[in-house]
C-alpha cells in the first residue's frame, strides 16, 4: 500500500520523471520529448522548491509514484518564478520565438513557455487564488489514492487561508475531467486543448 507523505527534496528527480510519463493528457510523453527534464521544470520542480507545504506524494516499494503540488497565492507564485526560476532556465533553454508556433517541437513549446509564461488572469484569481497539479503513474492509480492526495493538499490550502483553487487538464483526458468532476470541481472555461476547473474552499 503505498504511503502518503510531504514531499522532500530527494524526490525532486521523481517528480521530474514522474511529469514526463503523465505529460501527453494523463498518457507516458517520452517519446516526445528530447530532453526529459525540461517539462517537469514547468509544472513540478519549481513547487518543491518554492512551495514545498503544499508538496506531497504516494511512494510505494518501486519508489515515488505520484504528487499533488500546489500553491495557495498563484500570484505571488508567479512572481517568484519571474524573479528567481525563468531566468537560469532561460539561459538553458534558448527562446524559439523565431519558429512559428504551429512547427515548434514539444521541447520549443515548453522553452517558449519558460520564457513567455503565462500569468493567470485577476478574475479567475479573485475567486480561485490557489492552483494545484496532481499525477499518478498506472501502478498507483485507484483505490481512493488521487483522492487522498487531493483532499490532503485542499486541507493545506485551506489552513493557509485560500478561499478557491484552480487547475487546467488537458482537453482530451476525460477521465481526469470526470475525476476533478467528482470531487466537486466545476468547470470554469476552455481554450484550444484545455479545460479550466475551480472548487470553492470556503
Amino acid at each position: 500500500m503505498p504511503t502518503l507523505r510531504s514531499a522532500r527534496e530527494t524526490d525532486r528527480a521523481a517528480l521530474l520523471s514522474i511529469c514526463l510519463e503523465t505529460g501527453d493528457s494523463g498518457q507516458d510523453a517520452t517519446a516526445l520529448y528530447r530532453d526529459p527534464l525540461i517539462l517537469g521544470q514547468v509544472y513540478a520542480a519549481p513547487y518543491l522548491t518554492f512551495a514545498p507545504d503544499f508538496a506531497f506524494v504516494l511512494e510505494d516499494a518501486h519508489g515515488v509514484g505520484g504528487y499533488v503540488l500546489g500553491t495557495p497565492d498563484t500570484a505571488a507564485f508567479e512572481a517568484t518564478l519571474e524573479r528567481a526560476w525563468w531566468p537560469p532556465l532561460r539561459r538553458q533553454y534558448p527562446d524559439p520565438q523565431a519558429v512559428p508556433a504551429a512547427d515548434r517541437t514539444p521541447d520549443e513549446r515548453i522553452a517558449h513557455l519558460i520564457h513567455h509564461p503565462r500569468r493567470t488572469p485577476p478574475d479567475l484569481l479573485a475567486a480561485y487564488p490557489a492552483h494545484l497539479h496532481i499525477d499518478l503513474l498506472p501502478r498507483v492509480q485507484g483505490g481512493g489514492r488521487g483522492r487522498a492526495l487531493m483532499d490532503t493538499l485542499l486541507g493545506a490550502l485551506r489552513e493557509a487561508g485560500a478561499v478557491g483553487v484552480h487547475l487546467g487538464v488537458g482537453a482530451r483526458n476525460v477521465n481526469a475531467q470526470g475525476f476533478y468532476r467528482h470531487l466537486g470541481f466545476t468547470e470554469l472555461g476552455r481554450t484550444p486543448g484545455a479545460v479550466t476547473f475551480g472548487l470553492r474552499l470556503n
